[in-house]
């Protein structure tokens, strides 16, 4: 049996220029980093007592005995690429729901991936698993998605990820003294709004709308250099980035009608009111998390202030992708 444990992700920056519509030809960066919520897989290899090949489990329960006959997109096409012949069980858990903008279908993909490369004996690179698992979504899945997500929770960490490069990714990771990594922690508030949405129907409005929303992409790029200087550089408050925040997300709501609404509008307005100085709705758009980045001393307020809402305390992850168990029974 081995079990895979892969973070979700909160992307802070430029999220719409890692799509491959766009950075294939102006290229990209996003600043995003991993959280301490999971998504777990467990594989093992299926004794050969039933009358299926794969028994999988996740919200549903699937018993098959073809590689095509399995209905969820991510299993059905992993199994495929990594070429897994022998019946197989595979169980999905998680931390937090599904599309709710914290990057868990690439969580879902890469853990897998990950879990099925130790089942054949195997210890891919975190490069190899981001790269393996955007393939599988992107090109044989054919989702609608990015190329953030996969690679953020393969890396673990805070990172500056850049695209359309020669090696298609870049991954550096941001170092901060470790008061102002905790600093940068400590003022971000997550809030599930109660509704969640499907990222890939946004998306693809998105991509449609592409060659529209250059100058908006761009802008968005150019938000990317502006955090970094501000979490580098000492004499910068990190209240500035809270501040940058602000900014992004009135550029983003603003790439298609379908990423904010009258109700989303409204949450973002009453904690920007009771102290946030900043925030956005995560991934597409439409529903599920949103995040604040507030000053610790106002948190109380913004936290009466949303009370109806579910608030979900996070911390950072640093390892990414981990194979947390591995045992022959």
């Amino acid at each position: 049996m081995i079990i895979s444990r892969t973070p979700f992700r909160i992307s802070f920056f430029g999220g719409g220029t890692d799509y491959p519509a766009w950075y294939r030809e102006q290229g990209g960066a996003v600043i995003s980093v991993a959280i301490n919520k999971y998504c777990f897989i467990t594989v093992r290899e299926l004794p050969p007592f039933f009358e299926y090949r794969y028994r999988i489990r996740y919200y549903l329960r699937e018993e098959v005995n073809h590689i095509d006959e399995i209905k969820h997109p991510s299993v059905r096409e992993c199994l495929r690429f990594m070429k897994i012949n022998r019946g197989v069980e595979v169980v999905h858990s998680a931390d937090l729901p599904a599309q709710s903008g914290l990057g868990s279908s690439s969580s879902f993909t890469v853990g897998l991936l990950n879990a099925l490369y130790s089942l054949k004996y195997k210890m891919p690179t975190k490069r190899e698993l981001a790269l393996n698992a955007i393939h599988v979504e992107q090109e044989m899945i054919r989702e609608n998605v990015g190329s953030q997500d996969q690679t953020e929770a393969a890396f673990g960490g805070l990172n500056r990820i850049d695209f359309g490069e020669p090696q298609h990714i870049s991954v550096r990771p941001i170092i901060l003294h470790p008061e102002r990594m905790e600093r940068l922690c400590a003022s971000l508030m997550l809030f599930f709004t109660g509704f969640s949405r499907t990222a890939s129907d946004i998306a693809a409005e998105q991509i449609k709308r592409t060659a529209d929303k250059s100058a908006e992409l761009h802008q968005m790029m150019a938000l990317v250099e502006e955090a970094m200087n501000i979490l580098l550089g000492d004499q910068h408050s990190l209240d500035d980035f809270g501040r940058l925040l602000h900014e992004q997300w009135q550029i983003k709501r603003s790439m298609t009608h379908l990423i904010s609404n009258p109700r989303i509008d409204d949450l973002y307005a009453t904690g920007v009111q009771a102290g946030a100085l900043g925030g956005k709705l995560l991934g597409a758009g439409g529903g599920g998390f949103m995040l604040f980045f507030v000053r610790p001393e106002d948190q109380p307020d913004v936290r009466e202030a949303l009370k109806d809402l579910l608030y979900v305390p996070i911390r950072f992850d640093m390892l990414g992708s981990q194979i947390v168990y591995y045992g022959n029974h």
